[in-house]
Protein backbone atom coordinates (compact mmCIF):
# COMPACT_ATOMS: atom_id res chain seq x y z
CA UNK A 1 0.00 0.00 0.00
CA UNK A 2 1.31 3.32 -1.01
CA UNK A 3 1.52 6.23 1.50
CA UNK A 4 2.00 9.95 1.25
CA UNK A 5 3.56 12.57 3.45
CA UNK A 6 3.25 16.10 1.34
CA UNK A 7 1.96 19.42 3.34
CA UNK A 8 1.51 22.79 1.50
CA UNK A 9 1.57 25.63 3.18
CA UNK A 10 1.58 29.83 2.88
CA UNK A 11 2.65 31.87 5.62
CA UNK A 12 5.54 34.64 6.93
CA UNK A 13 8.54 34.41 8.15
CA UNK A 14 9.30 34.81 11.65
CA UNK A 15 12.74 34.90 11.04
CA UNK A 16 15.50 35.47 8.60
CA UNK A 17 17.07 32.38 7.29
CA UNK A 18 20.05 30.71 8.60
CA UNK A 19 22.39 28.65 6.48
CA UNK A 20 24.89 26.03 7.37
CA UNK A 21 26.87 23.62 5.47
CA UNK A 22 27.27 19.56 6.37
CA UNK A 23 30.68 18.06 7.02
CA UNK A 24 30.29 16.80 3.27
CA UNK A 25 29.83 20.47 2.09
CA UNK A 26 26.13 20.55 1.37
CA UNK A 27 24.03 23.35 1.96
CA UNK A 28 21.03 23.72 4.65
CA UNK A 29 18.96 26.53 5.21
CA UNK A 30 16.24 26.79 8.33
CA UNK A 31 13.84 29.51 8.95
CA UNK A 32 10.80 29.37 11.15
CA UNK A 33 7.24 30.04 9.16
CA UNK A 34 3.90 31.22 10.78
CA UNK A 35 0.32 30.58 8.76
CA UNK A 36 -3.08 32.25 10.79
CA UNK A 37 -6.00 30.56 10.89
CA UNK A 38 -8.94 32.60 11.70
CA UNK A 39 -12.83 31.97 12.06
CA UNK A 40 -15.83 33.15 13.84
CA UNK A 41 -17.56 31.17 17.03
CA UNK A 42 -20.81 30.50 17.19
CA UNK A 43 -21.06 33.75 19.31
CA UNK A 44 -20.00 35.81 16.76
CA UNK A 45 -16.55 36.37 18.32
CA UNK A 46 -13.47 36.84 15.50
CA UNK A 47 -10.63 34.39 16.71
CA UNK A 48 -6.95 33.68 14.87
CA UNK A 49 -4.93 30.78 15.47
CA UNK A 50 -1.23 30.89 14.54
CA UNK A 51 0.70 28.08 14.20
CA UNK A 52 4.59 27.75 13.76
CA UNK A 53 6.57 25.44 11.46
CA UNK A 54 10.31 25.31 11.16
CA UNK A 55 11.23 24.99 7.49
CA UNK A 56 14.77 23.40 6.13
CA UNK A 57 15.50 23.60 2.82
CA UNK A 58 18.32 21.82 0.81
CA UNK A 59 21.19 22.16 -1.46
CA UNK A 60 21.26 25.50 -4.35
CA UNK A 61 17.61 26.06 -3.52
CA UNK A 62 18.92 26.17 0.55
CA UNK A 63 21.56 28.92 -0.49
CA UNK A 64 18.72 31.06 -2.66
CA UNK A 65 16.35 30.86 0.44
CA UNK A 66 19.14 32.21 2.35
CA UNK A 67 20.26 35.35 -0.30
CA UNK A 68 16.43 36.61 -1.12
CA UNK A 69 14.22 35.72 1.94
CA UNK A 70 13.84 37.82 4.98
CA UNK A 71 11.90 38.20 7.95
CA UNK A 72 8.02 38.70 7.43
CA UNK A 73 8.41 37.80 3.22
CA UNK A 74 5.27 35.32 2.24
CA UNK A 75 6.42 31.67 1.38
CA UNK A 76 4.91 29.19 -0.13
CA UNK A 77 6.28 25.94 0.84
CA UNK A 78 6.27 22.35 -0.64
CA UNK A 79 7.26 19.39 1.48
CA UNK A 80 7.34 16.50 3.81
CA UNK A 81 6.18 17.42 7.65
CA UNK A 82 7.57 15.35 10.47
CA UNK A 83 7.18 16.03 14.12
CA UNK A 84 9.88 16.18 16.81
CA UNK A 85 9.49 15.85 20.29
CA UNK A 86 12.17 17.94 22.67
CA UNK A 87 11.88 18.76 26.44
CA UNK A 88 11.91 22.80 27.30
CA UNK A 89 13.45 24.58 30.03
CA UNK A 90 11.07 24.25 31.92
CA UNK A 91 10.57 20.20 32.14
CA UNK A 92 7.54 20.30 29.46
CA UNK A 93 7.69 18.36 26.64
CA UNK A 94 6.43 19.77 23.64
CA UNK A 95 6.16 19.27 20.36
CA UNK A 96 8.04 21.08 17.02
CA UNK A 97 5.85 20.84 13.53
CA UNK A 98 8.70 20.36 11.03
CA UNK A 99 8.88 20.66 7.36
CA UNK A 100 11.88 19.17 4.82
CA UNK A 101 10.75 21.42 1.73
CA UNK A 102 11.68 19.83 -1.61
CA UNK A 103 10.12 23.41 -2.98
CA UNK A 104 9.65 27.10 -1.56
CA UNK A 105 8.48 29.89 -4.19
CA UNK A 106 8.75 33.54 -2.98
CA UNK A 107 5.53 35.52 -2.59
CA UNK A 108 4.54 38.96 -1.84
CA UNK A 109 7.57 41.24 -4.34
CA UNK A 110 6.34 44.55 -5.36
CA UNK A 111 5.50 42.86 -8.75
CA UNK A 112 2.55 40.91 -7.72
CA UNK A 113 4.00 38.08 -9.00
CA UNK A 114 5.98 35.12 -7.25
CA UNK A 115 9.26 34.00 -8.46
CA UNK A 116 11.33 30.17 -8.50
CA UNK A 117 14.75 31.04 -9.04
CA UNK A 118 16.22 29.09 -11.26
CA UNK A 119 12.81 27.20 -12.44
CA UNK A 120 11.89 29.66 -14.82
CA UNK A 121 8.99 32.13 -14.95
CA UNK A 122 6.63 33.92 -12.68
CA UNK A 123 3.49 32.59 -11.10
CA UNK A 124 0.78 34.60 -10.33
CA UNK A 125 -0.41 33.74 -6.62
CA UNK A 126 -4.17 33.31 -8.55
CA UNK A 127 -1.95 29.86 -10.07
CA UNK A 128 -1.62 28.46 -6.58
CA UNK A 129 -4.22 25.71 -6.77
CA UNK A 130 -6.44 27.36 -3.53
CA UNK A 131 -8.85 30.21 -2.24
CA UNK A 132 -6.34 32.20 -0.56
CA UNK A 133 -8.48 34.32 1.26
Amino acid sequence: MATLNKVILIGNLGSDPEMRYTPDGKSVTSFRMATNYRYTSASGEAHEETDWFRVTVWGKQAEQCNQFLTKGQQVYVEGRLHARPWQGQDGQMRTSLEVTANRVVFLGRASGTATLPDEGGDIAPSDIPFDQN
